[in-house]
């Protein structure tokens, strides 16, 4: 499709006075367009789009109806049907009272063109500009980040389910790329396992019969793959991603060994973060976190919390599930640098927290880390009986540690740990530890001397004072405004449909979380530049008499 790219018009005469007196008190897209205008302009999608071929719908209006229909949590459908029935929606897109809108299938259109652009960040980066134009996204202000579970579109499958429905979409995917070539390699056997969807309580109940079921269908896939590999099929056949999935899964589940197939025990199975849950997405993966398990992905919200300006989603970061809240610091700062949008003080939970990332955000980007460090996790420090690391005194210059007794340390050695962090151990000697007189309180060993564990020097004394500074009465002030990033996320589920996906795979599951944040600071600097458009929390009859005092 080509962009013919046009003046933006003023909303019809008709649109304005049928809105107004509509609403007479106002409306939310009302405001929208009155104070920030359209948002977005044709030439912002323009590289999008190629030179020749058919005209295509205005990129602007798909992008403000994609908003609209994420603030209020729609379906294409629905959307489609807003712009054709709504008098606001239609003031909000500059339409004709009798425009009939347009095929809700250009709204994924659109999306997928974003996609394929690498432009998923346009439509969030286009109206965080409107925003600092506004005076309303403050540089190098304070911001925040949390993180929640998102559930994925799919269905939860145990092992048994999971193979037999990587199998059953590989001969659906198969069946209507070469249906000839297909019919020519069926087992006789292959319909009554595979026709229908693979349930549970269709299968096998005891643990003999589910492995040897496993096998058969493990047996199966091995057959079809050759097949597949075999000069004589279709060449696309090895193209198709349903396949080459099945090869994947069948690596994971199964050993083959000569013409025997064994179906691997969960002890052999990959770590979570490769192993395949589904199918029908593959990037979603299991994962546990406290009491909480879910097979899906993550999303980390970060925002602005500073005093007179309303809170701006600024970045938006979807891993797997499996990637824990540290590893995603790191190109949180990377990326919030790259678009200019860095904060001068992060506030963040314990999970996010790590003396490496102190290190990294102060010398690398210029942030102050705010947020709770984990203790020492020894038995000296939780009962605070006995010498922990911070009694002993380091001199970093001799790669000497001095011990409360005033013994210095035998052995320095500074090497990387299983996780690839730099690391010091060190250690003393046991001609001297075991004639010290207060040894029980520094090492519970019937023999050896104490060790410990150190940081290197920058990141040992950023540890130390980030735990001396969360005793303090300022940190507790300044903490405290964390809490509110946990409120977005709650308004973000119930509102926005942030708990679970409504597509598949990563970088689709992306945009919905980009989508969802750029409708959520819309519907902040509506409320924020035209207060009392918006409706009010609701408060009960009880709370009401609380807040009066009566």
């Amino acid at each position: 499709m080509s962009l013919q790219i046009t003046e933006i018009e003023p909303v019809p005469d008709l649109t304005i006075r049928v809105a107004y007196a509509a609403f007479p008190r106002g409306n939310p897209y009302l405001a929208l367009r009155d104070t920030l205008g359209t948002l977005f302009t044709d030439h912002d999608f323009a590289a999008l789009f190629s030179a020749r071929g058919q005209p295509a719908y205005p990129p602007w209006r798909l992008a403000l109806t994609t908003i609209m229909q994420f603030a209020e949590g729609l379906s294409d459908r629905q959307a489609a049907d807003a712009v054709r029935a709504r008098i606001d929606w239609k003031y909000a897109l500059g339409l004709e009272l009798t425009d009939a809108g347009f095929n809700f299938s250009l709204l994924s259109e659109f999306r997928s063109r974003l996609l394929a652009g690498n432009a998923e960040l346009l439509v969030l980066e286009t109206v965080l500009t409107h925003c600092r134009a506004h005076g309303l996204l403050k540089a190098r202000g304070q911001q925040r980040t949390d993180s929640t579970h998102v559930l994925a579109a799919i269905r939860n499958l145990n092992r048994l389910e999971c193979i037999g429905e990587t199998m059953r979409a590989a001969l659906n995917s198969l069946a209507a790329a070469a249906p000839d070539w297909l019919r020519s390699q069926l087992d006789p056997h292959w319909a009554e396992r595979y026709q229908d969807r693979v349930q549970d309580y269709r299968l096998p109940k005891s643990k003999t019969e589910r492995v040897r079921y496993a096998e058969t269908i493990g047996a199966d896939g091995f057959a079809l793959l050759a097949a597949v590999a075999s000069p004589t099929a279709p060449p696309v056949l090895r193209t198709l991603a349903a396949v080459n999935l099945l090869y994947r899964v069948w690596i994971q589940q199964f050993h083959a060994l000569a013409d025997q197939v064994r179906w691997r025990e969960n002890a052999e199975l990959p770590p979570a973060t490769i192993l395949i849950q589904s199918p029908y997405d593959p990037d979603a993966h299991f994962a546990i976190k406290r009491a909480t398990k879910w097979t899906g992905y993550k999303v980390h919200l970060t925002e602005t919390c500073d005093a007179e300006h309303p809170p701006l989603i600024t970045h938006v970061e979807t891993t797997t599930a499996t990637i824990t809240d540290n590893d995603v610091l790191t190109d949180i700062h990377r990326q919030l640098a790259d678009r200019d949008k860095l904060p001068q003080h992060h506030l963040v939970d314990s999970g996010y927290m790590s003396a490496q990332a102190l290190v990294h955000a102060a010398t690398v980007y210029s942030i102050d880390l705010v947020g709770p460090v984990h203790a020492d996790t020894n038995w000296q420090a939780r009962q605070k009986q006995g010498y922990a690391a911070a009694c002993f005194t380091i001199d970093w210059t001799t790669k000497l540690a001095i011990c409360p007794q005033g013994h210095s340390s035998t052995y320095w050695r500074e090497h990387q740990d299983h996780t690839g962090q730099d690391v010091i151990d060190v250690r003393w000697s046991w001609k001297v530890c075991k004639i010290c007189p207060v040894l029980a309180q520094c090492s519970q060993k019937q023999q050896g001397s104490r060790t410990i564990k150190l940081h290197t020097e920058t990141a040992y004394r950023a540890l130390h004072a980030a735990r001396q500074r969360q005793t303090t009465d300022a940190f507790r002030t300044q903490y405290t405004q964390r809490a509110g990033i946990e409120g977005t996320l709650g308004q973000c589920i119930r509102s926005n449909g942030l708990r679970s996906t409504r597509y598949i795979g990563l970088k689709k599951t992306h945009l919905q979380h980009l989508c969802t944040a750029t409708a959520r600071n819309v519907v902040r600097v509506i409320d924020h530049l035209t207060p009392g458009i918006l409706r009010k929390p609701y408060k009960s009859s009880f709370s009401k008499i609380l807040a009066t005092g009566a």
